[in-house]
């Protein structure tokens, strides 16, 4: 089922969640124990990451240099298809513009289509050390909006070669939203132009990225409704658990922590995971009184801290 489905259709709060893949190197059986833990609350969906590929540089004993290019976390697809077929989860599985040619992403889309997999979040991706040749035969996505119309085609029946009789695929299509902006972007105007842009190309859905204030997201909610961005926006929500997010997470993510928050874990830094999880808590609580019926966790690999979030909200 589609996630615009899921949404029309729920009765009550819908609490969904983005994890990533293993690193290089492990097995699936990380990805499916966490699934174990989701899957008592009856997720209406969870969300795959997708990363490019990297440079990585090994000195050997001679002191010269060999560059290796893997993606640190691959598979994507492959936990996808193990979460909606083997747990009859709905997955959206992330699809990015950076490290990924136009034909790439088409093929991975088929083979998503193939999966019984109907949901995409398109976004352009972070840069990386390594930045792909593309050959002339080859072509690129430069921005989500791009990536988004690539996908709005193939739904329409439309492929990158001309090919007669092409069944059309059934995508529904989520982007990315900031409600403290894009860093890249000189304001939040400008970022809420770029995201109206997302929606005309047809996106079907709008997820935010993590924010530890209540009133930015309402705030940037207001906006997109005055500019006539009509479609769901999700809040994504993060717990702080370790003292590390409180540079990390800013550097990383272009986001604020409040003062009251980093206020509080540094009085009481043995306790930053009690005062993160009741942070969150609170956050998940006004939410849902200000009207919200959607809230997205990024658990990356650490459902137990989510669900016991989940179960007080419940």
């Amino acid at each position: 089922m589609q996630v615009i489905e899921h949404i029309q259709r729920a009765g009550g709060t819908l609490f969904s969640y983005e994890i990533i893949p293993p690193p290089r190197g492990k097995s699936a059986k990380e990805i499916i124990d966490i699934v174990k833990l989701l899957q008592p609350f009856d997720p209406p969906y969870i969300d795959v990451t997708s990363h490019s590929a990297e440079a990585q540089y090994k000195e050997h004993a001679d002191g010269t240099l060999k560059r290796r290019i893997l993606k640190k976390r691959p598979g994507t697809i492959s936990i996808c298809g193990i979460i909606q077929n083997r747990f009859k989860i709905d997955t959206v599985a992330h699809l990015l513009c950076r490290g990924f040619t136009r034909e790439e992403t088409e093929d991975a889309l088929i083979e998503l289509n193939y999966l019984g997999i109907e949901n995409i979040l398109a976004i352009r991706g972070d840069e990386t050390n390594y930045k792909k040749p593309v050959q002339r035969d080859r072509s690129v996505n430069n921005f989500a909006s791009d990536l988004v119309n690539q996908i709005d085609d193939m739904n329409q029946g439309k492929f990158l070669e001309d090919l007669i009789n092409a069944e059309p695929t059934r995508f529904c299509v989520g982007v990315g939203g900031y409600p403290e902006k894009h860093f890249e972007s000189p304001n939040l105007k400008t970022d809420l132009e770029n995201l109206r842009g997302k929606i005309h190309a047809g996106a079907d859905y709008v997820v935010t990225q993590m924010f530890f204030d209540n009133a930015a997201f309402l705030k940037f909610k207001t906006r997109c409704r005055e500019i006539g961005i009509d479609v769901p926006i999700i809040p994504g929500i993060k717990v702080i658990d370790r003292m590390s997010q409180l540079t990390n997470i800013p550097r990383n993510f272009h986001v604020d922590l409040p003062d009251e928050l980093v206020d509080e874990i540094s009085a009481n830094p043995k306790h930053i995971g009690e005062i993160g999880r009741e942070w969150t808590y609170r956050q998940c609580a006004e939410l849902l009184n200000a009207g919200e019926r959607n809230i997205h966790f990024y658990i990356m690999n650490d459902a137990k801290t989510i669900t016991d979030i989940v179960r007080r909200i419940q």
